[in-house]
């Protein structure tokens, strides 16, 4: 039986974010993902965690400028020292939120003859942020994103994120798999979950094209929840997806 997460930051967004942990419960939902919580305290987090009998999962480092069309914090050089500060806010969370995973996003390259000086950036960056969170108990995450939606985003495929962890050699460092933005790439999600179970530490999905709510795209979502059961992930399974709709109508996928 899979474990799944609602993503607030894209789900139930008919409400405020302080109201839609509420919504979440009302809806089934045990647990929860949030992209970036940092509009809300921690403290007012963790009451309506607690009100409504909800675990927060997961969620990310700040990201900067990242989802404005900019190359975000944890891979550019110039930024440093704000995404150390970022890991230090992201720690303030964790401890009273206590999160399973931190997702730390790597960003985009978006010059022509930089891409190494990023990725080296990047590579210490999620060192130092796994030097942070492992203390805590807490998995650190990266993900890679399809370069569709993110032109220049430096991570976007399933080998170059078993190629970071064949790099740093962390027991506490795993992939975040997304099976939308892979699918997006042309990869096949269910045979790489299946192969590298032991190395996702979070899997996230939404269906393909148009990241909808499953049924919207092309992806045979009972085949791929199936597949994730049978691969022996256990872990949380988080639906990331833009509902084409109401949220509330879109969750036909829970009976699957």
């Amino acid at each position: 039986m899979l474990k799944f997460t609602a993503n607030l930051s894209m789900l139930f967004t008919e409400q405020p974010l302080i109201e839609r942990f509420k919504a979440a419960r009302q809806a089934g939902f045990s647990a929860v993902e949030i992209q970036f919580p940092y509009d809300l305290s921690a403290a007012v987090i963790k009451d309506r965690l607690d009100e409504y009998g909800l675990q927060l999962v997961l969620f990310n480092v700040a990201a900067d400028d990242l989802l404005q069309g900019g190359e975000g914090l944890a891979c550019v050089p110039e930024k440093r020292d704000r995404f150390r500060r970022a890991v230090a806010q992201t720690v303030e969370y964790a401890g009273l939120l206590k999160p399973e995973a931190i997702n730390v996003l790597p960003g985009r390259c978006l010059g022509k003859n930089c891409l190494g000086h990023y990725m080296e950036t990047f590579t210490e960056n999620l060192s130092f942020a796994a030097d942070a969170f492992s203390p805590l108990g807490i998995k650190t995450v990266f993900e890679a994103i399809n370069t569709n939606d993110m032109p220049g985003f430096i991570i976007h495929s399933g080998a170059q994120m078993l190629s970071m962890l064949d790099q740093l050699k962390r027991p506490d460092l795993f992939m975040q798999y997304d099976i939308y933005h892979m699918q997006t790439m042309g990869e096949n999600p269910a045979e790489f979950i299946a192969e590298y179970t032991d190395k996702i530490g979070h899997i996230q999905f939404a269906d393909c094209p148009g990241r909808g709510q499953p049924g919207t795209g092309q992806i045979n979502f009972e085949r791929m929840f199936s597949a994730i059961g049978e691969s022996g992930y256990s872990g949380w399974v988080g639906a990331e997806y833009k509902p084409v709709g109401a949220t509330e109508e879109s969750l036909n996928w829970l009976t699957l």
